[in-house]
């Protein structure tokens, strides 16, 4: 796969020294937060930041997938209403290919006809906008706290503070 525009820094430690090099339980949760709204996009990314999680952003679910492609993730946050690809386009494509990842889908108008046609695609949880962000939060919360990590481990939650 070739580099893309889009790719975040890596930082790699120096395989000869072990010490260096955090376990995979002591890495904070992944989140992949996709939303075409800049605003929001960038209100959700900054408190989910401040509450510990390392995030990475996506303006489309064309952009995610090939994120998905690449990096491992936690869990991805999604609208449904974006151009190049739904939220729901998103999670067609994660389900086909069978990549075991909790989903939240934060979204003004929830697909709710084609969750019920298609149960299947049904995210572990759905928000509807307008939705403060301590109701995010908490939804982050509670679906990794039952959710077993894809980057094989079960995600280590940062403590609950309320940062502003």
């Amino acid at each position: 796969m070739t580099e893309t525009q889009f790719s975040p820094e890596i930082e790699t430690a120096d395989r000869t020294d072990e010490k260096a090099q955090p376990s995979p339980a002591s890495l904070p949760p992944r989140i992949l937060v996709v939303e075409d709204e800049p605003q929001i996009r960038q209100l959700i990314s900054t408190k989910l930041r401040k509450s510990g999680f390392e995030v990475d952003e996506a303006e489309n679910g064309a952009m995610a997938w090939s994120w998905l492609q690449v990096y491992g993730y936690d869990l991805l946050i999604t609208d449904n209403s974006m151009p190049k690809m739904t939220g729901m386009e998103l999670l067609m494509k994660l389900r086909a290919a069978r990549m075991v990842l909790p989903v939240i889908m934060a979204t003004a108008v929830p697909p709710t006809k084609e969750f019920a046609e298609s149960p299947w695609l049904i995210p572990e949880a759905t928000l509807t906008k307008p939705y403060t962000m301590d109701e995010l939060l908490a939804t982050v919360r509670k679906v990794l706290h039952v959710s077993d990590s894809p980057r094989g481990r079960v995600a280590e939650l940062p403590p609950e503070n309320n940062p502003d």
